[in-house]
């Protein structure tokens, strides 16, 4: 009994400095189907969307990361004179605690909107003898691909990522190759889609 009470205390020891799970991100997208047979060719300007407060350094290190995808997907970077596309972004980060809540979050494109669904990823954490619940970094990342011209949305997704905030994938860097390589995974996706895409830990 002595050595089952050992290890029934060293097991929620362990609980109690366990990390909270990371992941997955979730992704929604809607897709213009006019336009669809434009997405992923093309000339592209990557840009910080118009009304966005968020930390310039955090944003251009999400903007770089945009910018290699969507090089990768077919697109050419120019400048924004010379784009016949434009990508608008919206980063957003913050701290969470297992009692957090998230409310929904709505995007559209050409007239249709989409809801996501709310508390999806929150993190939970163990709370033993009444110290704090871990924290954890939500990370929403915003990208809407508009014809520079008209100004009409082609394509618009979001990304929902939510880590323990001393994980290596709470690094702005690291957080946002794994955002945008979510984001874009075989782009430019169904209207109207969820989906969940699972990370390594």
């Amino acid at each position: 009994m002595h050595r089952f009470a050992l290890a029934l205390v060293a097991s929620l020891a362990m609980a109690g400095c366990a990390l909270p799970p990371t992941g997955p991100v979730q992704v929604t997208r809607f897709v213009s189907q006019p336009a669809i047979e434009r997405l992923g060719s093309g000339t592209i300007f990557v840009e910080t969307a118009p009304g966005e407060n968020g930390d310039e350094d955090a944003l251009r290190t999400y903007k770089a990361a945009i910018a290699r995808q969507l090089v990768a997907l077919g697109y050419r970077e120019t400048s924004r004179d010379q784009a016949g596309q434009v990508a608008q972004v919206r980063v957003s980060r913050t701290v969470i605690d297992a009692a957090a809540s998230r409310g929904p979050v709505s995007v559209g494109v050409g007239g249709s909107t989409g809801t996501y669904g709310s508390g999806v990823g929150l993190g939970i954490g163990l709370n033993l003898g009444g110290g704090k619940a871990r924290e954890q970094v939500s990370t929403r990342l915003e990208v809407r691909i508009n014809d520079a011209l008209t100004g009409q949305s082609l394509w618009e997704g979001r990304a929902l990522f939510d880590v323990a905030s001393t994980a290596l994938l709470a690094d702005s860097a690291q957080n946002a190759s794994v955002m945008v390589e979510a984001l874009f995974q075989e782009f430019p996706g169904n209207d109207g889609e969820t989906v969940e895409v699972s990370v390594a830990k």
